[in-house]
């Protein structure tokens, strides 16, 4: 990451919340109204003297990820309740208040956006019983599911995908034991989500209104990083998918190593969103990679907003709050801050007054 220099003390003094947000709109859907939010940017950039970001010289980087309907809102496919029932929608209320109280020290925000089609591996129709069924939602299927048979490749989804159905067989034995042997989850079967062209698939509305204001006000484009729609893949971090090669040794996908160094070439890097046991946590941890490779000092200017993140819980089905909260102090041991979004920033370790 760049040394940068200090902009002075307001560079970090919060700042109000604009008229505009009202944080009982967390859980809606409803459209922005960019015009009148542009226009109201401009002239709150002016009244609280707001600089453009091309001027900061300590440069701060947001990460957001999938911060998305599909995950963020009750009554969405996979709404990330966390165990209290209302973990996205608290987190965002709590997001959003973060982004406005300081918008002068975030440089640019930098959206993921998980993005499926329909047959792809982790959805139900890329897999099939004896008989033909698919596996209900949030089936985990094992090597010895797929070797057994109890679970195999759905020939009949060979051709819009195309591929030898016994390729597809192939491919799928491969992936479970490469999934086995990196020690993460195994093969889940998600319900068909984040689906492109969906109303799933968009920004939940208070977080979109809060990114495009900051966007007006200071001068900075959003920096969108789409992941997630190679059919023979999972790819929960924004970074890299969780396998990069086939059977076969052929490649079907390969590490963001241009959005690492992205994220290094920032003073600091903040990052949240959804769902901290799994595509946040993922983030995070091919970021730390990537930063091993090349200064472990660096994890000191990553930090993790912990009240604006929830882990995947599904009532007596599966519960990852306490494989989220080990992935955070993991996180913590190796150099990263765990952080609130309601400190200011100017008090978290490392950060200049």
């Amino acid at each position: 990451m760049a040394t940068g220099g200090k902009r002075g003390e307001h560079s970090f003094k919060e700042l109000p919340l604009p008229a505009h947000f009202d944080a009982a709109r967390a859980g809606e859907v409803w459209r922005v109204p960019y015009e009148a939010r542009a226009r109201e940017a401009r002239a709150w950039a002016a009244q609280q003297d707001i600089p453009a970001s091309a001027e900061d010289l300590f440069r701060l980087a947001l990460v957001l990820v999938d911060v998305q309907n599909t995950f963020c809102l009750p009554g969405f496919e996979l709404y990330v309740a966390g165990r209290s029932g209302t973990g996205a929608v608290d987190d965002n209320r709590r997001l959003a208040a973060f982004i406005y109280r300081n918008l002068k020290g975030i440089t640019r925000i930098v959206p993921t956006m998980d993005t499926h089609h329909a047959i792809q591996i982790f959805h139900a129709v890329f897999l099939a019983d004896e008989n033909g069924n698919p596996p209900p939602p949030y089936t985990l299927v094992s090597v010895e599911d797929v070797k057994s048979g109890r679970w195999r490749f759905n020939r009949a989804a060979a051709g819009a995908l195309g591929l030898d159905p016994d390729y597809g067989q192939r491919h799928l034995e491969h992936y479970a034991e490469q999934l086995a042997a990196s020690g993460k989850y195994a093969l889940t079967v998600w319900p068909y989500h984040s689906m492109l062209g969906g109303i799933g698939h968009a920004l939940v509305p208070l977080i979109e209104e809060a990114v495009f204001f900051h966007g007006m006000a200071r001068m900075s484009q959003p920096n969108f990083h789409v992941k997630g729609g190679n059919p023979l893949t999972e790819h929960y971090s924004v970074l890299g998918p969780e396998v990069t090669e086939g059977p076969d040794g052929r490649p079907i996908a390969q590490k963001d190593e241009a959005l690492v160094r992205e994220l290094l070439s920032f003073d600091a890097v903040i990052i949240a969103g959804q769902a901290k046991s799994h595509c946040v946590a993922w983030t995070i941890a091919d970021l730390l990679r990537g930063i091993e490779a090349q200064d472990r000092a660096l994890a000191r200017r990553v930090y993790l907003l912990e009240d604006c993140t929830s882990p995947v819980v599904v009532p007596g089905v599966i519960d990852y709050t306490e494989d989220a909260d080990r992935a955070f102090r993991r996180f913590q041991e190796a150099g990263m801050h765990v952080v609130r979004s309601t400190d200011p920033i100017w008090r978290w370790p490392g950060m200049p007054s």
